[in-house]
């Protein structure tokens, strides 16, 4: 097999700390379309794609047998600045120090590394007694963070519009200029929903800088009328997690998928629910917006707060609750929170092939559905390295019925305690 295709036009350069990144060999990878390969990485990409055992290696090999290859998913909407405070250890009520949300931001990310995700975005509340020191703690986070995972925040502010909106309009700006990488908003919490999108998309514009609106999606005026005012901003704008367009009849929301497709904006959906308690535990008709055109990522939403105590920010089970409860194809779910997910954060396109950036995961497994509904052993790639890994094993006791069944093992059986799968 020759090497694929070079470096796609309008992608990044890799940094100078990916250059230096030393060159490794991926060996006997299973890709989703059946093939075993070699993959050569080296300065952050892909640098070689070819037939199993034809790679040379200028540095270490990593053995992949019985794992499947794939582009690393993206989570496009986490709420770092709340994560992991369902479990009682946390502050109580009124404003968290910073060093308490930055331990929790940093280990919410690291979890979410160990599931695959190389890139995060993450919806982080600004204003009130909080003021930006959430905004400060995940900044610190994401400076701690760098060359293992992106972690681009989102400035979400509660009131924009009114006397009310005007403290909250001055920290917007603030925050664009203290480093958030997306203008934020929650229209749905404001008296003006019009007026707080208005205000978003105005502070986004003057900074060059995306969109991404917190709503339930469930009235179809207001989603048009922020279709028109959307149209051709760039670098574009993103809504989530438009539950709310469930319970709506179908023709409203035909109309409103129809003006979201024509004005490029990306939904952003919820499989395992809401992200606030009150929400009603339902994700976006997903099949009725493709269908429209409109481009749908998938994401985690809440990971072990009060509104989602057991929130896992998997994106595999993001994956598997949309092929199990939309009947979306594994595939074309697994490109939800993948490929979809990262055009939503404006990353480049990753595929297994050469000069397409090096962000892989792994999974143990050889076919795709196997792997959503499976897949516990995972090796994640940032960057051309190795950043994280989790190993399962399965153990069983023996069973002289069973021994004769030449059953798949995921290790080789220990004398002492069983067999293991």
């Amino acid at each position: 097999m020759p090497d694929s295709q070079p470096r796609r036009p309008g992608d990044s350069a890799p940094d100078s700390a990916d250059a230096g990144t030393p060159a490794i060999v991926l060996t006997g990878a299973r890709l989703a379309d059946g093939r075993t390969v070699d993959v050569r990485l080296g300065g952050g990409r892909i640098e070689a794609v070819g037939t199993a055992g034809s790679l040379s290696a200028r540095g270490p090999r990593l053995d992949l047998r019985g794992y499947l290859l794939l582009p690393a998913p993206a989570e496009p909407h986490a709420h770092s600045d709340t994560a992991l405070t369902a479990d009682g250890d946390a502050p109580g009520p009124g404003p968290r120090p910073v060093e308490d949300i930055q331990r929790r931001a940093t280990e919410a990310a690291l979890l979410q590394l160990g599931h695959g995700a190389t890139a995060l975005r993450t919806h982080v509340r600004i204003g009130g007694d909080r003021g930006l020191a959430p905004l400060e703690a995940v900044l610190q986070s994401r400076r701690a963070l760098r060359g293992l995972v992106d972690l681009a925040p989102v400035a979400v502010p509660r009131l924009l519009t009114g006397v009310a909106g005007a403290d909250g309009l001055a920290m917007l700006r603030d925050a664009v200029r203290m480093g958030a990488a997306v203008v934020g908003g929650c229209p749905d919490l404001d008296p003006d929903p019009t007026g707080h999108t208005e205000a978003v998309l105005e502070i986004a514009a003057e900074h060059g800088r995306p969109v991404d609106l917190h709503t339930d999606g469930d009235d179809p005026a207001r989603l048009t009328r922020l279709a028109a005012m959307a149209r051709g901003l760039r670098p574009g704008v993103a809504i989530g997690p438009c539950a709310g367009l469930a319970h709506l009849p179908l023709h409203a929301v035909a109309r409103a998928a129809d003006r979201l497709a024509a004005a490029g904006v990306t939904v952003i959906c919820l499989p395992q629910g809401g992200c606030t308690a009150a929400e009603r535990r339902t994700t976006a008709p997903v099949r009725l917006l493709r269908a429209a055109g409109v481009r749908v990522a998938a994401g985690s939403g809440a990971l072990r707060d009060a509104a989602n105590p057991v929130g896992r920010g998997d994106p595999l089970e993001a994956a598997y609750l949309l092929a199990s409860q939309t009947g979306l194809r594994a595939e074309q779910s697994y490109a939800m929170v993948s490929a979809a997910a990262r055009a939503a954060l404006a990353l480049p396109e990753v595929r297994v092939e050469a000069g397409f950036p090096a962000e892989l995961l792994a999974v143990r497994g050889e076919r795709l559905p196997a792997v959503l509904s499976l897949g516990y052993s995972r090796i994640v790639i940032h960057r051309g390295r190795v950043v994280a890994r989790t190993s399962a094993v399965r153990e069983y006791c023996d069973s002289d019925t069973l021994s004769g069944l030449d059953l798949p093992r995921q290790g080789r059986p220990d004398p002492g305690t069983g067999s293991r799968n």
